[in-house]
């Protein structure tokens, strides 16, 4: 709904951040909480408190950077990457999720179809976007919950795991968070110096831009397969 109105409207991002917390907030009430590390630098179960600033951390981190990500026609077929691997982990290690994920690949290939044309373009928009970050945060809680179970050996990989899939939002995330900082910007408000803008001038083609980020998905897909 904050990204419907977002699209009309535009809405502060202060304001938008405080919904993403709330939104948050009934995501950690409803049991999905990171609050095992399992085995990372040595940590395992975490104090409750600092469990559900963690989580609430890795939500609106993952909301963003799906939203930053979404700059140019297409670059919604790096989220398809993305599904299209909890796809692949599910199908081997099952979840209730498995049928949900059908339906967005599904949705997805659709928008693309549309996304590409140049008559009745659609676009994703806030309302795609922070849609997408919210579902994909509620998936990587379920597989870094203590109840998803890989395999024992790869228990401990679940985080290495998930963030091999979101590799190119977590990057691009970062990276721009911490550009707009040290230039004394606020890290929310919109600029051109996302991945995808420097390679689109560097490169000067689209679909050149495309075909770097989608292989670089690709690779990290293929990998995740042949370890997983």
């Amino acid at each position: 709904l904050i990204g419907i109105y977002d699209d009309i409207y535009t809405l502060d991002f202060k304001l938008k951040f405080i919904f993403q917390i709330i939104a948050a907030k009934i995501i950690i009430d409803s049991g999905l909480i990171v609050d095992n590390f399992h085995g990372i630098l040595g940590i395992y179960e975490i104090n409750r408190t600092v469990a559900q600033v963690i989580t609430i951390l890795i939500i609106c981190s993952i909301i963003n950077s799906i939203n930053f990500i979404d700059g140019l026609d297409g670059l919604a077929g790096t989220v398809i990457i993305v599904f299209l691997s909890f796809f692949e982990l599910f199908s081997k290690y099952s979840s209730e999720l498995l049928g949900l994920t059908i339906i967005v690949i599904s949705a997805l290939f659709s928008f693309l179809y549309f996304n590409f044309k140049k008559n009745n373009k659609i676009f994703l928009g806030d309302s795609g976007s922070l849609f997408f970050g919210g579902l994909i945060s509620i998936y990587v809680l379920t597989i870094l919950s203590n109840n998803y179970y890989i395999v024992n050996q790869f228990d401990i990989n679940k985080i290495l795991f998930v963030i091999s899939i979101l590799s190119y939002p977590i990057v691009d995330f970062t990276r721009i968070i911490f550009t707009r900082i040290l230039a004394g910007k606020s890290p929310f408000i919109a600029d051109n110096n996302h991945i995808h803008h420097i390679l689109n001038r560097r490169l000067k083609s689209h679909v050149k831009v495309l075909i770097v980020i989608f292989s670089f998905q690709i690779m990290i897909f293929t990998i995740l397969q042949l370890i997983f």
